[in-house]
């Protein structure tokens, strides 16, 4: 059986997808032109995502054109294996993160700015990572994995983190985990002595201040 078969049918991933418009195309995973598909074609209970995996039976049209018919979406359990921690563990880590950045600002430990840097960081690491697995789909342009890290050592790690699940994208790659990984540490390494850094700042005033 060819690869990118399954039973008969074909296996690709849906490229460009147009929600509005309810249309997109399917780049085959043997390789090929990339296949039509609309809505009516998938599956009523779930709505088609980009760069969800599909497996698809390809008919002609009446202009003789390819287009993919009675598409199913790939297990549930076979792209969460794939997607290492799971999105709501990805979810939970990054939300309890801010959470607990937020929290300090509220009580006065770090500057509000603090918590800007994270949130700025992290909107631009979900939108740059949405963007990679999209080009990655196309065969277009890519962002660097340097690039990733940098934003993620800067303080993007939690969007980043949730990007990373929601996309299906960089989850498995090595040695991309390790690094990034490595990134989450030492940002966290590095908040934390600022955060102990501005104690000792506050407990040195006052110990001048009432001198």
């Amino acid at each position: 059986m060819p690869e990118g078969s399954a039973g008969g049918r074909q296996r690709g991933v849906l490229a460009d997808w147009n929600d509005e418009r309810g249309f997109g195309f399917i780049t085959p995973s043997s390789g090929g032109a990339r296949v039509f598909v609309h809505i009516t074609a998938f599956p009523r209970s779930r709505r088609p995502t980009l760069g969800c995996e599909v497996t698809y039976a390809e008919v002609r049209d009446s202009r003789h054109r390819a287009r993919a018919s009675t598409v199913r979406y790939l297990s549930a359990d076979r792209t969460r294996r794939r997607g290492g921690l799971g999105d709501p563990l990805a979810h939970a880590v990054a939300a309890t993160f801010l959470a607990f950045v937020a929290a300090l600002v509220l009580l006065g430990e770090v500057p509000g700015w603090t918590l800007g840097i994270y949130l700025l960081f992290s909107v631009l690491a979900f939108l740059i990572y949405r963007a990679d697995k999209t080009a990655a789909l196309r065969g277009e342009w890519r962002t660097s994995e340097i690039t990733l890290h940098l934003i993620a050592l800067l303080g993007g790690w939690p969007g980043a983190l949730a990007a990373r699940h929601v996309f299906r994208h960089k989850t498995t790659k090595q040695p991309f985990r390790t690094i990034f990984w490595a990134t989450v540490v030492a940002n966290c390494a590095a908040f934390g002595s600022f955060v102990f850094a501005g104690e000792s700042v506050r407990t040195l005033l006052r110990s001048v201040l009432q001198v």
